[in-house]
């Protein structure tokens, strides 16, 4: 703020008492060239006329975000918001998105003194397709004819729970495993398949983090999808079907001692009761 000087000369402009009266001290820093276009227009609000006016005396490459504004102003992110649309519907400023190489997405704003033509609003950029999985430095090239996930032959819900659930916390063996939902969706009938045929979750769980590449994982997904489809163990052999039939039985012989029939596999054999009586001593 100018010091004011108490001595100085009075204005020598009369003062008008039914309107405005401009006493103007030129500036010879710190200033900021604002054209009556913005400060006068007749559709623009008053918060975001002075907040152009507060983008336009800001050096380049100050951030503009809603957040720093509003941690800026006392107005808050709604009204700040609001008021950043007013300035890109009207011209004067452009929120312009670029992708990075790394495949970010970052956006620049710009400010202009001069309102610009309004500008048919781009669209949105759109994500790049997943690529392709890989399998990772332990599989060979994969050929053309990849062949899928194995699936269960049949379909059971906590099978499948218990699948998702060992895929979900594969991160807590190497933190590189740590899956997203689509991808623990798409692997998840795979480890069923291996529930299925008898493999206890645990030692799914080892042929999954045992023996990795020590270099970054670039597709953990892929590399498990590769272990869970080469490594899959067979069926578990099917129990054979119980017999209703019992089992045979001895045929009839005569007691040596008291020609009684008895169920026997030998003939020539005493019955227990010939036996407590002693008869066989006797007959030897």
């Amino acid at each position: 703020m100018d010091t004011q000087h108490p001595s100085a000369p009075a204005c020598a402009q009369p003062l008008n008492p039914r309107g405005i009266t401009h006493i103007n001290t030129p500036h010879t820093n710190r200033f900021t060239v604002v054209g009556n276009h913005l400060t006068q227009h007749r559709s623009l609000s008053l918060t975001a006329i002075g907040l152009a006016a507060h983008i336009q005396s800001l050096p380049p490459g100050a951030r503009v975000d809603i957040k720093t504004l509003a941690a800026r102003f006392p107005e808050g992110e709604t009204r700040i918001a609001a008021a950043l649309r007013e300035l890109e519907a009207h011209g004067y400023l452009a929120r312009v998105r670029e992708r990075l190489p790394s495949g970010r997405i970052v956006t620049h704003t710009v400010s202009y003194n001069q309102p610009q033509p309004a500008q048919p609003t781009p669209p949105p950029p759109q994500p790049e397709p997943e690529p392709e999985p890989e399998p990772e430095a332990e599989a060979a090239p994969t050929p053309p004819g990849r062949p899928p996930l194995p699936e269960p032959e049949s379909a059971d819900l906590d099978r499948h729970r218990t699948a998702s659930a060992l895929l979900a916390t594969l991160h807590h063996q190497d933190p590189r495993l740590l899956l997203s939902e689509r991808a623990i969706r798409r692997l998840a009938p795979a480890v069923a398949a291996w529930l299925e045929r008898g493999a206890r979750p645990e030692a799914v769980r080892h042929t999954l983090t045992a023996n990795l590449p020590s270099e970054p994982l670039r597709n953990p997904p892929a590399l498990l999808a590769h272990r869970l489809t080469d490594l899959l163990p067979p069926p578990a052999p099917t129990a054979p079907p119980p017999t209703d039939r019992p089992a045979a039985r001895p045929p009839f012989h005569n007691c040596e001692g008291c020609e009684r029939a008895i169920r026997t596999p030998h003939p020539g054999t005493y019955c227990r009761d010939c036996r407590n009586a002693g008869l066989t001593t006797s007959a030897a």
